[in-house]
């Protein structure tokens, strides 16, 4: 879990402000809970380093206010119109029981697991990020999706996925689509009528088995390949089979 350190600040006209920024503090608001909300300064370069991780304003930070911890969740961030850098930020105390709306990204592992990936087949993400009702304390940092089996044509809907209790999409009433495992597109692929007599290093990468035959009514390109070594045309085996082949370049 992120941390930061906090200092309680007095601030309140726009040149304690300003002088604020200028020494490298960023003024924040804490708030939410029975708690009165604070106001607090944070180190710029600390908070700039954590905004640089993935999904920080879905993440919860420790905060230490002058020596004591309560957990929040940065709910927005405001920046400089010209220079970018960060001039406000606004925390969220993660109070139990109280319910928050936060989007939450989608992890997909076992790439190499997947048969329909092995046999070329395309990973189409339709949602990378999640938005989900739940209790602060149980907001998950992911969402994780097994490619473990799956095979070309299945596809992974929000009911697949094991949510804890008190978590809900705050989508409800369709189960919609995350992402699916299609077939490869044969109209962005090469293919090289033939198959190569000997094995030559080319900037050209094999993405089907040489047995792999083209849609009906697809043209396929008259390719030549040239030896990076003498310039010369490839040798080539039998015409009958294409292999498909993809580009480097």
């Amino acid at each position: 879990m992120n941390s930061l350190d906090a200092n309680i600040r007095n601030t309140k006209t726009k040149g304690e402000l300003s002088s604020l920024r200028n020494n490298g503090g960023v003024p924040a608001i804490i708030y939410g809970g029975e708690t009165p909300n604070e106001t607090v300064s944070i180190s710029k370069k600390l908070l700039k380093s954590l905004i640089e991780k993935e999904n920080f304003l879905s993440s919860i930070v420790t905060l230490n206010v002058d020596g004591k911890s309560q957990n929040v969740l940065p709910r927005e961030i405001k920046y400089h119109v010209i220079s970018d850098e960060p001039i406000h930020v606004d925390f969220l105390r993660v109070v139990p029981g109280v319910k928050i709306r936060i989007e939450v990204p989608v992890q997909f592992i076992n790439h190499e697991k997947s048969p329909g990936l092995k046999r070329g087949g395309v990973l189409n993400i339709v949602r990378r990020k999640i938005e989900l009702k739940c209790p602060s304390e149980k907001k998950p940092e992911s969402l994780t999706i097994d490619l473990d089996g799956v095979d070309i044509g299945e596809s992974f809907k929000i009911s697949s996925v094991k949510l804890e209790e008190g978590v809900t999409p705050t989508i409800i009433g369709r189960d919609f689509v995350i992402a699916t495992v299609a077939a490869p597109d044969p109209t962005k692929t090469l293919f090289f009528p033939a198959i190569l007599n000997e094995a030559v290093h080319f900037p050209v990468h094999l993405i089907a088995p040489a047995a792999y035959a083209p849609p009906a009514g697809l043209h396929l390109p008259v390719l030549e390949l040239l030896s990076p070594e003498t310039n010369e045309p490839v040798r080539l085996r039998s015409p009958r089979i294409p292999l498909p082949i993809q580009s480097n370049t």
